[in-house]
């Protein structure tokens, strides 16, 4: 059996590979946990958000009825006019 004057050069580089490897890894596992807490936040200001527009669809003014109230009190004051001549 002959020893391998390279054989040690190999673990070496074999070392290296696994280290690059873990690195990666880890870097790709911290990106993903960084996408997942940024979707989760962005999950919650929509639901905020949604739960702010129903607020304020709730509060605004009903223009439709207020114009129907306007023309009808409109009127009101047309015939009553008319009449007290």
């Amino acid at each position: 059996m002959t020893a391998d004057p390279e054989h040690p050069v190999v673990h070496g580089e074999v070392a290296e590979l696994r280290r690059r490897l873990d690195v990666a890894y880890a870097r790709v596992e911290g990106g993903l946990a960084l996408l997942s807490h940024r979707t989760e936040e962005t999950a919650k200001e929509l639901d905020e958000l949604n739960t702010r527009m129903i607020s304020l669809e709730h509060t605004r003014w009903p223009l439709p009825s207020l114009a129907a109230l306007t023309a009808l009190g409109a009127l009101v004051v047309t015939i009553w006019q008319a009449l007290a001549r």
